[in-house]
């Protein structure tokens, strides 16, 4: 099959998709340049009896991948954004005294987990093989475990969170708090 013919029959097909994906309109322009290239260097390797189809919309959905993989990678960084960092590690590092009378305060086998799952950093596989737990139990196991620990956390602070989860300020509630 030619080229152009197979252009003309899939080009709108590929530019819906591509918008679907893309909101920029210069953009998916450009997207479609590239598929058009990849499609005259790779229309050799097209196997006879494969769907020219469904062969464009893998080419295009790699190149959409491609496409905002690159973009990332050309982000510019903000300077605030590396302030925030900053900030959320010197948070952390407050918190780090508080871990141990907190773990202190679950029941052993909750510490014992906690600790060598996220202090130590030892995987849940490996941990739920050693102690020969299953690996779906051991996992409802760390949620329970962190959701209490989290419970004795917020008994004592206030916590801001950003949209990711990630602890961004504290506040202790009050001074009659001596955990940490």
């Amino acid at each position: 099959m030619k080229l152009e013919n197979i252009w003309s029959a899939y080009r709108r097909q590929l530019e819906a998709f591509l918008h679907s994906k893309v909101s920029n309109a210069a953009d998916v322009e450009d997207l479609l340049q590239e598929i058009l290239i990849k499609t005259h260097t790779g229309l050799d390797s097209l196997q006879k009896g494969e769907s020219i189809q469904a062969w464009l919309f893998q080419i295009a959905n790699r190149t959409t991948i491609d496409f905002y993989r690159k973009k990332a990678r050309l982000k510019e960084l903000d300077p605030e954004e590396l302030w925030y960092q900053e900030k959320q590690q010197d948070i952390k590092a407050e918190l780090i005294p508080c871990i141990e009378p907190f773990l202190t305060a679950l029941p052993d086998d909750m510490a014992s987990l906690l600790r060598a799952i996220d202090l130590e950093g030892k995987s849940q596989k490996a941990y739920a093989q050693e102690k020969g737990i299953n690996y779906t139990t051991l996992k409802s196991k760390v949620q329970k475990s962190r959701a209490t620990l989290r419970g004795l956390f917020e008994g004592c602070c206030h916590y801001s969170l950003d949209p990711q989860g990630n602890l961004i300020d504290f506040e202790q509630k009050s001074a009659s708090c001596k955990k940490c």
